[in-house]
């Protein structure tokens, strides 16, 4: 169990607070909010435990800033192409893939991740507009 500290906390009651999958920096303004002399360091470090604990879920976008989400049920993830959001994904589970990944495997699947991507609502409406 990691010992508990202040700006741990607030971190993880701001991702808890949004569904915008946030980066790091703007983890880092929404928290000098309520802690005005933490440091980006400070926000890294503690991203980093929170993620092998499994307290929050981060979230690795290619070429773009990594995201983070805290909400840790499994779920899956909408990256838009074009403006590099991440939304979540209402739809049903697709832990069958395990078994189907793990059916010509030696090994053991233990589980997935999986990103969707493409065009999200609001930049496919700015190309439908004139």
């Amino acid at each position: 169990m990691m010992k508990q500290s202040k700006q741990r906390n607030a971190i993880l009651d701001y991702l808890r607070s949004t569904n915008s999958h946030p980066t790091a920096d703007t983890i880092y303004e929404n928290v000098r909010k309520k802690i005005p002399n933490i440091s980006l360091g400070t926000v890294y470090r503690n991203l980093n435990m929170l993620a092998e604990t499994g307290e929050i879920l981060r979230l690795v976008c290619g070429g773009s800033s990594d995201r983070y989400d805290g909400f840790t049920k499994p779920h899956y993830h909408f990256l838009c192409r074009e403006c590099g959001s991440v939304s979540d994904l209402e739809m049903a589970s697709l832990d069958h893939i395990d078994v189907i990944a793990g059916a010509g495997f030696t090994g053991t699947v233990e589980g997935h991740f999986a990103y969707f991507y493409g065009v999200c609502p609001a930049c496919l409406r700015q190309e439908d507009t004139p």
